[in-house]
This record gives C-alpha cells, structure tokens and sequence, in this order.
C-alpha cells in the first residue's frame, strides 16, 4: 500500500522548533520494512529497535510491544509495566491471537493503543499520528462541519452501495478539492466499497476501532487514501466483524471527525438496526433510502419508514431511490402502484443496466469511464446532484424525478 507525504510534519511544534520524538519498537513489533516507511512518512521521530532487556533502561516516548494474547504471562508483564511506571512511555501494544474482550482489557489498563497482527502500514500511520496529537494543541476551528448522507438500505441486495461509490465520484470529480468528499462503508459485516473503488488496501474501519475515545482527532483527510476520482474512502473491515465492535460513541467520535474534515460524508450503513446505527442517522443531514421494484422490497420500505417515525428521524431530508427498474419490473408491478403502497413519490427511478455497473464496479471506474450517456449515468448524475444540495433537518425531501 502507498502511503503519502501527507503525514509529514505532525512531529513539528507549533511556531518553533520541532522536539525530536523517540519511538521505540521492541522485539521487531514491527517489520524494518514498515519502520522504514514510517520513517519516511515521520521524518522527525527517531525510531530505535529495542530488546527486551534494553526497553526499561531507554528513554523513549512511544514504546511498540508485541503480544501473544494466548500467553497471560506476556499479558501481565506489559500490564504491570503500564501501571506501576508512571514514567514509562506510552505503550502501543502489537497483539497476536487476540479479540476485542482483550483488546478492551489492555486499554482499559493503561496501553495507549492495541493494534491486531498483521498490522497494517496504514494502522501503524494512524497510531503514531493519534499519539502525536495528543501533544499538539487543539486545531483551530475551520469550517463548518460537512454535510453527512447516510444510504439506507431496504434489505440487501438493493444495490445502494454502487449507487453511493459512483454517486460520490461523480461529486469528488466535479468539485476537484482537497478534502471534498469521503466515502465511509460501516457495513461491518458485508461492505465492499473498497472493493467498487479497486481500493483493496484502504484504510478500514477495523483500523480505527481500537483508537477508541481518541478516534474523532485522526486527521482523516491525510489519513485517507484517495482514489482516482478525489474520493477518500474508508473501507469496511476485510474480515466480517461483530456489529457490537462499533458503539454509538465510535460512530459519533468517528462521524464528528469526518464531518469536520470533508465537505461531504457518504455513509454506508448496513441493513440492520443497532443503537449505533439508530446514533449515525440521528446525525444525518439527508438519509437516502434505496429500494427495488418488487412487492417484498415495498413491504421493507414502508417498514423502515415507519422506524424513522418512531425513532424521530421522520423530519430528516430523505430521498427514496428505486433501483434497476426495468419493463419486466413494471410488468409485475408498476412504479405507480409501489408508490401509492409506499404513501409518497420516489425521488429518482434508476434504471437497470447490469453490464455497464458491474464493469464499473470491477473496474473501480466512474461509469462515464465505461461508457458514456447511458440512462443509467444520467440517473445517478441526478442523485449527485439531490444529495449535494445541503440539506436542512425537517425540511422537505427533493422530490426529484
């Protein structure tokens, strides 16, 4: 995985010289090859390689350790070292054979960060970033926060991810600026925008998990990769993970700092209920809820509709996408009907051209690259521009056709 020079200069002291910091790596934490790319990201910290004899007698400020989870010796040790040395650096641990109860259990004793093996170059950035600016003083307040698009889905296979990752690259394209648009999959279990966006080494959600509390100070719009269209993206965990590893205070810490970061959040949702969801979509400023032509997906979407009543999420601008509506669709059951079922319009009709959306999916393209002025382009060019427009709670859905 490439990682940027947008790194460069978090070590650097407000208004004066840069104080060199010292990271220490014991027992090859962490591989020569990701310290030397670390290296390159950090040109300010010095990093050494430590034994273990060697570790109490340095000085340094951040210490990575590894740990085999299935060893409680291992486990103590560190533990103790953490809570008995008030003067001991702050411990990232390297943790092997572990689970989120463990994870839990070394933070809650002192570590200031658990990474999982394999660790990832980009977790490693995004720890000693989050370590860093916890000496750094409070950015001053820009902008004001970005506008958040949750997709919601009426059960899956609704197609809203295809729909957000082209949506989104259309917008990042027209707008051109440095930190516009972020596309975020917190589909824990199932996501692949990652995959739509041929980005399959992104940063994951997995590798902000265990930043914890401290997750809404990451620097996202550096810390983010971006694809070709200027999108930043944030890709769902590789391997399918618990819906209780995110918690309403991860989402909000995590939500707060994308929309201070990007003029624009896409949040892809899974298609379940959690209170962390119930905590995303309260923080919403438009929830676009996408469905198919058929009785069953009907029946859903009035469903979920009704839990936005009873959640109070009703006066959020909402705008009703009905995806791969074909001739036979409208055979079985026509647009009109569904709509007098549902008890309100869809705001836009999105054809179905399988060809050219899955081609662009492979691909990781905008569906212009694939081919241009089809139907299908069209339609998502108009759910571009609906979702763009900044949106105001209880103000009334677009009503575009």
């Amino acid at each position: 995985m490439e990682l940027r020079a947008g790194f460069r200069g978090l070590t650097g002291a407000s208004g004066g010289q840069a104080q060199t910091v010292r990271v220490g790596i014991m027992n090859a934490a962490v591989t020569q090859d990701q310290t030397a790319r670390l290296m390159a990201l950090f040109p300010a910290i010095r990093f050494e390689y430590l034994s273990m004899e060697a570790a109490d007698a340095t000085s340094v400020d951040i210490l990575f350790v590894p740990i085999d989870a299935a060893s409680p010796e291992q486990v103590e040790n560190v533990l103790r070292q953490c809570r008995l040395n008030p003067a001991a650096p702050q411990t990232v641990i390297v943790l092997r054979n572990g689970d989120l109860s463990s994870t839990r259990a070394l933070l809650h004793s002192g570590a200031a960060d658990v990474l999982m093996t394999p660790v990832s170059d980009a977790a490693l950035a995004l720890c000693l970033e989050r370590m860093l600016a916890r000496d750094r003083p409070l950015r001053e307040p820009s902008r004001a926060p970005g506008q958040l698009n949750v997709l919601l889905k009426a059960g899956g296979g609704v197609g809203a991810t295809s729909l957000g990752v082209q949506a989104a690259s259309l917008i990042a394209a027209k707008r051109r600026s440095v930190s516009s648009v972020c596309f975020a999959d917190l589909d824990l279990q199932f996501g692949a925008a990652g995959l739509y966006f041929d980005m399959n080494e992104a940063l994951t959600v997995t590798d902000c998990l265990a930043v914890g509390e401290f997750l809404g100070d990451t620097q996202f719009a550096t810390a983010l990769s971006a694809h070709e269209s200027g999108v930043r993206v944030l890709a769902a965990p590789r391997d399918v993970t618990p819906l209780d590893a995110m918690t309403p205070a991860l989402a909000e810490a995590l939500l707060t700092g994308l929309k201070r970061d990007f003029a624009m959040t896409i949040l892809d949702l899974p298609s379940v209920w959690t209170p962390w969801t119930d905590r995303a979509l309260k923080m919403a400023d438009r929830i676009v809820l996408v469905t198919r032509l058929s009785v069953p997906h009907v029946h859903m979407v009035r469903r979920q509709l009704h839990v936005l009543s009873l959640q109070k999420l009703d006066g959020v601008p909402l705008t009703l996408v009905c995806n791969g509506v074909n001739s036979d669709r409208q055979n079985m059951l026509s647009v009109k009907a569904a709509e007098r079922s549902i008890g309100r319009s869809f705001d836009i009709l999105v054809p179905e051209d399988l060809r050219v959306m899955e081609a662009a999916c492979n691909q990781g393209q905008e569906i212009g690259a694939v081919r241009r002025g089809t139907k299908l382009e069209k339609m998502i060019a108009a759910l571009a521009d609906a979702i763009s427009v900044k949106a105001s709670v209880g103000a009334a859905a677009s009503g575009l056709r």
